[in-house]
């Protein structure tokens, strides 16, 4: 674009437009319905000359802005052909480019009809389709969906899962078989034992829980009694050591306060000069004042 001289305004417009010159003209009003200015001398008519071409710039750059803004469509046109080629379009939000409405997709830079087959909707984005519930998509069709005996419909709706108490196996719903001391798990396709019975292939079995042994709280399993101890597949006594006792758990043991574990035995601890036993009874820490220094406390610095 570009502003010739005189009273032309001459917008420089892509090739498939025409230019357009734009001629100003003057002012119809006869003479006599004009209303006179006093003429003013000195300053004041200096300022009147300053007023009056203040007004003639303000007036010819607003209606310049005016004109650019009446021929960016077409131009923004010419950039962007589609949407002038495909009255389905509209220009995006940001402004940036063009996207066809919705029910029509982009094929060729153009935007075309989506074709909607029987037992089907426009998908959330408009651009496409999906089948109803109950259908499936094939070969650019809905299908219905063969739901076999004892199966219903899954959660999305284009396929099939068994009922409660059926397995599927190829394309049908069959029985579980649930064994004596079993039952149908959370799922509804599969089994667990009962308490204190353990799977062995398709069979529920007890337990052989040995002497000074009980079942375990899950049911799934046994433990010793207090004081004993798990060996293999039997249950075997505790030794607790002099100066020591059994654990809350029952199942191993700790020393008395003032001694500490070494090995199979609870032996005294030995706690150096300006030391005393630590809070847990089982070791020691350093005076206030000292720190510790290769096995033993020494002044502090601090």
């Amino acid at each position: 674009m570009r502003l010739l001289s005189g009273s032309d305004l001459w917008i420089a417009c892509p090739k498939t437009y025409q230019r357009r010159s734009i001629r100003w003209k003057r002012s119809t009003t006869p003479k006599s319905k004009v209303r006179p200015r006093p003429r003013l001398r000195g300053d004041g008519e200096n300022a009147l000359m300053k007023t009056k071409r203040v007004r003639r710039t303000g007036s010819f750059r607003t209606l310049f802005f005016l004109t650019v803004l009446t021929l960016a469509p077409g131009v923004a046109s010419a950039q962007g052909e589609p949407i002038a080629q495909s009255p389905h379009a509209h220009a995006k939000p940001s402004g940036s480019g063009w996207e066809c409405d919705r029910g029509y997709r982009e094929v060729d830079q153009l935007c075309v009809a989506i074709q909607v087959p029987p037992h089907a909707f426009l998908n959330s984005r408009g651009d496409g389709w999906e089948c109803d519930r109950g259908y499936r998509e094939a070969n650019a069709a809905c299908v219905i969906v063969e739901v076999p005996p004892n199966a219903r419909l899954d959660f999305s709706g284009r396929g099939w899962e068994c009922d409660r108490g059926y397995q599927k196996i190829d394309q049908s719903c069959v029985s579980i078989e649930v064994p004596a001391h079993a039952y149908l798990d959370h799922t509804g396709d599969g089994w667990k034992c009962d308490r204190g019975f353990q799977q062995h292939g398709e069979t529920c079995a007890p337990f052989e829980i040995p002497l000074q042994g009980h079942l375990a709280r899950s049911g799934n399993d046994w433990e010793c009694n207090h004081g004993f101890r798990r060996n293999g597949e039997s249950c075997v006594p505790i030794d607790v050591p002099r100066n020591g006792y059994l654990s809350d758990s029952g199942q191993d043991w700790e020393c008395d306060r003032n001694y500490e574990r070494r090995g199979d035995l609870c032996v005294t601890v030995e706690v150096p000069a300006n030391a005393h036993v630590s809070s847990s009874g089982h070791d020691w820490d350093c005076d206030a004042g000292y720190r510790l220094y290769r096995g033993t406390c020494m002044v502090s610095d601090e």
